[in-house]
């Protein structure tokens, strides 16, 4: 198949879509069982209780979905003893309708300092020099607060609980990522039918979204990298549009969320007829993501399935190192309620793989001047190895298996 030819229009393409639905949102069981194993941790590592800011470990933890602001507004999860929940005082009870589960509701006002209601909840059950593990999206200015407010208190970085927590996903975890993952590559297909030359890169950027958004997303795409020819070897775009041309390179990459879970899928192939070399440097690039792919095993630390797609890039005589031509950036992230979180497929995290973690495998070739190539498609670990989220492209000539 030569991708630009016989496609469809946008038209037709989003009047083939419909929503899709069947999921299964994580359940309060699963969360409250989140928190007992974040209080198991925080013992084992001598933690009185952990702050947790307005971010996706608040989500995580309680289903509670809120956006940081200036005001102060998240959670305490003690050790031992039960969560408690804090916010601005004329915002109470939106929280208390927005909670499912607990009751325990702490309140500041305007005039106060909301970091001194988060030392007194933690003092409640502590001794006057605790151990607080802060949320690692927490703004400065809240942290600065909470040094202030309680200076006996060490503080350490709160990924030891959250990260610890969040890595390995539970099979609902990994079954709501399937099917945001499932969403993103139709839309991918979609998207590749109705290019034609002329079309610019913010008409696909605009189908993108109507696409996602007609499956059943969340919301709009978190986000839309679309890029032809030369572009296409800068990972993460240029700050203009391009106009699509016979024979350029097209890279999409996109996702979005379904229940806060992402996908995130990049596709790489050129409209029109591949000459020689763009075919030489995409199989390349399919050779190095399999080669990460078969490099990731339980127990392996995470860099060494970096090292085995950088191998094969540096082995063709691109690189070393991140030197460009080459890889330019880690092999890849994990995700989950944020598109790049632990654990990092980068050189020098020694973090074993274990059941449950899901990363992605996107060794791109940048070639600036020319072309790049990246195609990234999601991988988590089981017992028995690594699975694939979606299929990988099969060819340069057959994008979508």
């Amino acid at each position: 198949m030569t991708v630009g030819v016989g496609g469809s229009t946008a038209e037709q393409e989003l009047a083939g879509l419909s929503r899709q639905t069947g999921y299964v949102p994580i359940s309060v069981d699963e969360r409250q069982g989140r928190i007992t194993k974040a209080q198991r941790l925080m013992v084992e590592q001598g933690i009185d209780a952990l702050y947790l800011d307005a971010s996706t470990s608040l989500f995580y933890f309680t289903g509670l979905r809120l956006w940081a602001t200036e005001r102060l507004h998240g959670a305490v999860i003690p050790a031992r003893g039960d969560l408690i929940y804090l916010t601005p005082g004329f915002e109470e009870e939106k929280t208390r309708a927005m909670l499912l589960f607990g009751d325990d509701v702490r309140t500041w006002e305007e005039h106060e300092d909301p970091t001194a209601l988060v030392a007194q909840c933690i003092s409640d059950s502590t001794d006057a020099q605790p151990r607080v593990a802060v949320d690692p999206a927490t703004p400065f200015f809240v942290f600065d607060g909470l040094r202030r407010a309680m200076p006996q208190a060490e503080f350490l970085n709160g990924a030891c609980i959250t990260a610890g927590c969040r890595m390995q996903k539970s099979a609902n975890e990994i079954a709501l990522i399937q099917f945001a993952m499932d969403l993103t590559l139709k839309v991918q297909q979609s998207a590749a039918r109705t290019l034609e030359v002329g079309m610019s890169t913010v008409d696909v950027q605009e189908f993108l979204t109507a696409a996602h958004l007609k499956l059943g997303t969340d919301g709009p795409p978190a986000f839309r990298i679309v890029l032809f020819g030369e572009p296409t070897a800068y990972p993460h775009g240029v700050p203009y549009p391009q106009e699509l041309k016979e024979g350029d390179m097209v890279l999409i990459d996109t996702g979005a969320t379904i229940d806060g879970y992402f996908s995130d899928i990049t596709r790489s192939y050129v409209f029109g007829e591949p000459t020689q070399r763009q075919r030489d440097i995409w199989n390349l690039e399919k050779a190095a993501q399999a080669a990460a792919f078969d490099a990731a095993r339980v127990g392996v630390p995470a860099e060494s399935v970096d090292r085995a797609a950088r191998d094969v890039i540096v082995e063709a005589g691109f690189g070393p190192g991140y030197q460009v031509p080459g890889l330019a950036h880690r092999t890849g992230h994990g995700i989950g309620l944020d598109i790049h979180e632990e654990t990092y497929i980068v050189p020098g995290n020694t973090t074993a793989l274990l059941p449950g973690m899901c990363f992605s495998n996107e060794p791109m070739i940048c070639i600036y001047g020319e072309f790049g190539v990246r195609l990234e498609d999601h991988v988590y670990i089981t017992e028995d190895g690594p699975r694939w989220f979606t299929q990988p492209s099969p060819s340069i000539d057959q994008p979508f298996a």
